[in-house]
């Protein structure tokens, strides 16, 4: 890595794409009604008092079984590249990155979602993330997806904070993410983490960063007073930094802002960088 280590972490629905990401291709290909699929899906966590992820995984694949939709990890792929993106994200990473560059910043870009990881693989932007923490399935023998292997819920997104911040990157391993690392030895410390979200959901990712030095964004779609007001209000409460439309195209105020973190970040690296030992 050259650079200060810089990371930015995304939630994926209603913040780099509009609504949920099942809604794009999956539930329309299964000629399922959004609307009805998400209640039947939430009435069945509160039955079995579940986790309402792992209930919306289990919904997924018997309504695929019902549809004869085979659910392989090439066919998640491919709903997932029918996926639309807000405007600008398709290009918003090697525009960040350049601008980090200039800086003497690293950007490093990550996704912490309660969405699919199999989706987000097939999207055009995942070339870009150093790691897509998402929630998951499990394969048998034929490759096909049987059960869910890992749900990813509004409290444990803060975890993936804390393999972002010691490079803890393999899921299986639960001792790395736990064991104690001196802050100087971490790869990627708070003060240098941003994370991007768009509602309730995000809230302990946007008030852990926040409240450990570095910066929380929230994210609406343009033209919607309710969501704006919503996250807006989160200003108010203390849980994010700013609140700003979810366009991510060239000279919008959400690049201003991020380019404003950037500048800020830069600006403590040369504040505090040792001096070099032929000065006294």
């Amino acid at each position: 890595m050259t650079g200060v280590p810089v990371a930015i972490a995304y939630d994926f629905d209603g913040t780099l794409a509009p609504g949920n990401m099942q809604e794009h291709v999956f539930l329309p290909k299964l000629g399922l009604d959004a609307r009805a699929f998400w209640e039947r899906s939430n009435a069945l966590a509160t039955e079995q008092q579940g986790d309402r992820i792992l209930a919306y995984m289990h919904r997924m694949l018997v309504e695929a079984a019902h549809a004869d939709v085979p659910v392989r990890r090439e066919d998640w792929a491919a709903h997932g590249a029918g996926i639309t993106l807000f405007p600008g994200v398709e290009t918003w990473f090697d525009r960040v990155n350049a601008a980090g560059a200039a800086r003497g910043l690293a950007v490093e870009h990550y996704i912490i979602s309660s969405g699919l990881r199999e989706l987000i693989e097939g999207t055009a932007i995942r070339r870009h993330f150093r790691a897509v923490f998402a929630s998951g399935f499990l394969y048998n023998a034929s490759g096909a997806a049987i059960a869910p292997a890992i749900a990813v819920n509004y409290t444990t997104k803060t975890q993936y904070l804390f393999r972002i911040n010691k490079d803890a990157m393999d899921l299986a391993d639960d001792m790395a993410v736990n064991a104690y690392v001196p802050e100087h030895q971490r790869r990627v410390p708070f003060r240098n983490m941003v994370f991007v979200g768009d509602g309730d959901t995000d809230i302990p990712c946007f008030r852990t960063v926040k409240e450990m030095g570095g910066h929380s964004v929230a994210v609406f779609p343009a033209e919607d007073p309710a969501r704006a007001a919503r996250t807006r209000k989160l200003i108010a409460e203390g849980r994010v930094h700013c609140a700003v439309p979810a366009d991510y195209r060239e000279g919008g105020e959400l690049e201003r802002r991020i380019l404003a973190i950037l500048d800020l970040l830069a600006a403590r690296e040369a504040v505090t960088a040792p001096l070099p030992e032929n000065i006294a």
